[in-house]
């Protein structure tokens, strides 16, 4: 019989071997190929490494990358010894024979074939899965800092009274453990039965007793620990009932416990875990009574328990306890789930009013006057005038602004103005010939900010520019202009060398500029340059002649990207935004901590949450989440980077936040205190989109705190898609000076609408004050409309505004040829009880091929006006004319305009047609002659409307006595007689 230890050993076969020079050429490639490779990770490390260090954020990498290699080596190495030892063992406790069976026989061959080579596959099978669960185990860093760091939260949950800072910071690292207790386990017991097998120790045909009494003892101490992990995964499953997440009533993704929870469940989980302790303690006994007998009767009772008291008994309270009488059972937990809900998403203090939505006043005059007081109405939308910046202020092919622009406050005369604001970036597909020096030497940064009034717009439809050109002047100062850090700037660059850049170009040719910032890594040293040849795969980094004595390379450069890096613990809000303070451009990037352990609260899906009609067309606008499901988020970081210099800067903004505490904890000297934040930084610091998206989704249904209400379903509200476009997204929130009811003046909000849900009515209006330093910064303002009347929602405003006679024929002409008629953003203003809405009309024609402001939408208590400023609109709907909204055109002692009509039809038609005139003499002065051809076909359009409107007013309406000659009465007599063809020439 032979021994199990191992056996003889056959005769050797000669085989030929290579020569000297192929072993040589095989061996000096093997190193090489190893060389390589070490390098290739090197690069990769160091490169990261010189990257956080240019930032001063090494701390970050320091801190991160030493968490991940103690985490790797302790669970790799407990993973290694547990497996390792257990194979140890069960060989050791292997049988000094066996009996001679055809499997034991077959066996044998096998035993033979490995004992030579034991000791390298028991290290080549223990380091295998300690690798694996290393590297697992290193991916829980953020659970790890969490848990060492964790701070209390001072609030206990109202079920266990435990601090919330349990289920948040140490849940999930407990959690973490029983996982890898159980793999590990499972690994030792599968490892060990099968090198019992192999050994004899266990037996499947051969005869006599299946199993040798230490493997018995042996396998049931591994089976008693993993049924001990079951009983500890148990009793932490009842904390995790807080916690847990489930579809109930009217809400998804429901939070904590429930009536069947509380009162079955829980039970059952106390119960189950004395039934795997009990279980537990049977197999361990096997080492003394050496037979599997109860043990096994044991687990089969603890699974048939899990199967009774876990499953069918709260299947049956839920059917005959719950369902009887629901609203009774589950009013006190609901109460628990609203306000837990309230709290984690800053919402308990959402301050929900009646309103009448409908005007009491009679006299339109003042009406018409408050409008000016109720809010500075934005008519250029940031989402729609991005093409129409880029025509007027691009300047040059290699510069572009964002699709989205953004909107801000300045202050001019004391006085704060909304303003549209971008920047003139670097548009490498413009460049004038592409190649690898143009792309990364001299094409490097773009140029200047451009700003425009929000409120107004020039006659011709244009913004109102308040800082333009290039560079750029205007009201905005003296600041630093080179943006080399920006949305669209994802290419790397390599500054400050030999290689001189350009500036930008003016009248007298480009200007050249070399950075002198101290952004960027250095690539004097040319271990950095070998490094980042590897790194971006671009070999010309390490040879080329425009890399010298002070090159820099410039990478990460998007604002997101930047603040992700350096603080890979937050998730950053998707719309960063730029302002001017002290002589910089600074982007700012709101950023949030969240969690999905706060006990109670329902979860939401941020990327579903925070999607709206803009991030359905700019996938840039997305926020950037560390964890997709929250149920707890705070605004807890303002950040800031320097658009020259690449500076990173990180604010505390919620100081009362445990989950930022703990980070500042795990990283300290990361974040600045909230009183660093200078006066004119905070001038411009602002509520931030996504984080308003998610509370705005939460209280369409948590704006009730009454269970019985919510369990009902009767009050849950919607968020309407947008109406301007046909995406089916949702309507995206929009900024806006304005005056709320129980507000003494006008504050920078942030604004949305919401219907009831499957109706397009009107149900609420919601507004937070989003003017950072200020006492009311955060407050949620909700006017909650009367559920017995039907005040018109966003759709059917727009739908209204689209089935109107007039308005649906100006709209027809205005989309005709190849003009196209583009809504901008639909405002809504609360006004004396009533709500006013105004939406611009942009008409993007002819040989213009960006958008300008044509026309206004405005309607308020059943009128609605399509005029073609906002004054116009506003007059016509009340019947009066006011305060003007924004500062009155000067005609500049024009004397061409068509005489007035009673007739409102006529009326219109005339404006039409003297708006299309000036369009033609303007296009003619230009000598753009497509233009003109468009303007006279639309001058003839409306000359034709107008008569033939008249001519039907005429036949219902006594004529006077004198009566306009000709039938051409109503024809303005500015048409001018020999106005040239498209096809001539002026004549002088």
């Amino acid at each position: 019989m032979p021994d199990r230890g191992g056996g003889p050993t056959g005769p050797r076969m000669r085989v030929g071997r290579p020569s000297r020079r192929v072993r040589t050429l095989l061996m000096t490639l093997g190193v090489l190929a190893v060389l390589g490779m070490a390098f290739t990770m090197f690069a990769g490390f160091w490169t990261d490494w010189l990257w956080y260090r240019s930032v001063n954020y090494s701390s970050v990498f320091t801190t991160t990358l030493w968490t991940k290699i103690g985490l790797f080596f302790v669970f790799g190495l407990l993973m290694a010894l547990a497996v390792g030892f257990n194979i140890w063992l069960a060989h050791r406790l292997r049988p000094p024979l066996s009996a001679m069976s055809m499997e034991q026989q077959n066996l044998d061959r096998y035993r033979m074939g490995i004992a030579p080579y034991k000791r390298w596959l028991l290290l080549g099978i223990t380091a295998l899965v300690g690798l694996i669960a290393g590297a697992s185990a290193s991916s829980q860093w953020r659970t790890w800092l969490m848990w060492v760091n964790g701070v209390s939260f001072h609030e206990k949950d109202p079920q266990f009274k435990l601090d919330i800072s349990f289920y948040t910071f140490d849940l999930p690292w407990y959690r973490f453990l029983l996982g890898f207790g159980f793999a590990a386990a499972i690994l030792s017991v599968i490892a060990a039965a099968l090198t019992h097998y192999l050994y004899g120790g266990l037996r499947i045909t051969s005869p006599g007793a299946r199993a040798t009494a230490a493997a018995t003892g042996h396998l049931s101490v591994l089976l008693g620990i993993f049924v001990a992990l079951k009983a500890v995964a148990y009793w932490l499953d009842r904390y995790g009932l807080a916690v847990k997440s489930s579809d109930f009533k009217a809400t998804d993704n429901w939070t904590g416990l429930r009536y069947v929870d509380a009162n079955a469940y829980l039970p059952a989980k106390t119960i189950l875990f004395c039934i795997a302790v009990i279980c537990a303690l049977l197999f361990f006994a096997t080492l003394w009574r050496r037979t599997w007998q109860l043990p096994v009767i044991g687990f089969g009772l603890m699974v048939l328990s899990a199967i009774l008291i876990g499953g069918l008994y709260p299947a049956i309270v839920q059917k005959f306890q719950v369902q009887p009488n629901e609203q009774a059972k589950e009013a006190p937990y609901v109460t628990k789930n609203l306000k837990a809900t309230r709290e984690a998403y800053g919402i308990d203090d959402a301050q929900v009013n009646e309103y009448e939505g409908t005007s009491k006043t009679q006299d339109k005059t003042k009406l018409r006057d408050d409008v000016t007081d109720a809010a500075s109405i934005r008519v250029i939308d940031p989402n729609v005038v991005s093409p129409t910046f880029q025509q007027l202020q691009q300047i040059r092919n290699y510069y572009a602004f964002p699709t989205n622009l953004d909107v801000d406050r300045y202050s001019k005369d004391g006085k704060d103005q909304d303003t549209v604001i971008g920047l003139r970036e670097l548009n490498l597909n413009g460049i004038p010939k592409n190649n690898w020096i143009n792309d990364h030497f001299r094409y490097t940064h773009g140029y200047g900010v451009v700003a425009a009034k929000g409120t107004d717009a020039d006659s011709e439809g244009r913004p109102v520019f308040t800082e333009s050109n290039l560079p750029s002047q205007g009201d905005l100062g003296t600041y630093e202009q080179r943006v080399y850090y920006g949305e669209k700037t994802t290419e790397y660059s390599i500054v400050g060398g030999p290689q001189k850049e350009i500036d930008y170009s003016d009248d007298n040719g480009e200007k050249t500029f070399s950075y002198t910032g101290k952004s960027g890594v250095n690539l004097s040293n040319p271990i950095n340059r070998a490094a980042y040849a590897v790194a971006f795969s671009e070999p010309q980094i390490l040879y080329s002649g425009a890399i010298g004595e002070g090159s820099r390379i410039l990478y990460n450069r998007t604002p997101k990207e930047r603040v992700e890096a350096v603080a890979p613990w937050l998730t950053i809000d998707g719309d960063a935004y730029p302002a001017v303070v002290d002589g910089r451009i600074q982007w700012i990037v709101d950023a949030y901590t969240t969690t999905n352990g706060y006990p109670y609260s329902s979860r939401t899906t941020l990327g579903d949450t925070t999607a709206d009609s803009l991030t359905a067309t700019n996938n840039s606008r997305a926020v950037v989440a560390q964890q997709n499901q929250v149920n707890y988020i705070r605004n807890s970081v303002k950040a800031t980077v320097d658009a020259y210099t690449g500076q990173v800067k990180l604010y505390q903004w919620d100081t009362k936040d445990p989950v930022l505490k703990t980070w500042m904890k795990a990283f300290p000297g990361t974040v600045k205190d909230k009183s660093e934040i200078s006066q004119s930084l905070m001038a411009h610091l602002r509520y931030p989109q996504d984080l308003f998206k998610v509370q705005r989704e939460l209280l369409s249904r948590y704006h009730v705190k009454d269970a019985t209400t919510f369990l009902s379903g009767s009050e849950v509200w919607q968020v309407p898609d947008d109406p301007t476009n046909t995406s089916g997204d949702a309507v995206p929130p929009y900024y806006l000076s304005m005056k709320m009811p129980d507000q003494s003046a006008q504050a920078f909000s942030l604004t949305t609408t919401f219907t009831p849900n499957g109706r397009d009515n009107l149900s609420a209006f919601m507004a937070v004050d989003a003017e950072a330093g200020t006492s009311d910064y955060g407050k949620i303002r909700i006017l909650k409309l009367p559920t017995n009347t039907t005040v018109q929602g966003p759709k059917q405003v727009q739908s209204q505004f689209n089935s109107e006679q007039n308005i649906a024929e100006t709209i027809s002409l205005l989309n005709r040829g190849d003009s196209k008629v583009e809504y901008g953003n639909l405002l809504t203003v609360p006004l004396d009880g009533g709500l006013l809405y105004v939406e611009p009309v942009y008409v993007r024609g002819g040989g213009l091929k960006y958008p300008l402001l044509r026309k206004v939408l405005v309607t308020y208590g059943g009128n609605t006006a399509f005029e073609d400023t906002l004054d116009e609109a506003l007059n016509k709907v009340f019947g009066a004319e006011g305060g003007t909204t924004s500062p009155p055109e000067d005609d500049g002692g024009d004397t061409t305009k068509p005489p007035t009509s009673d007739n409102p039809t006529v009326q219109q038609a005339l404006d039409d047609a003297q708006k299309a005139f000036e369009d033609g003499q303007e296009a003619l002065k230009k000598g753009d002659w497509e233009a003109y051809g468009v303007a006279q076909k639309d001058l003839e359009d409306a000359l034709q409307r107008a008569e033939d409107a008249q001519s039907k007013a005429d036949k219902t309406t006594p004529k006077p006595s004198a009566s306009p000659s000709s039938g051409s009465g109503s024809k303005p007599s500015s048409k001018p007689s020999s106005s040239p063809s498209p096809s001539g020439s002026p004549s002088g």
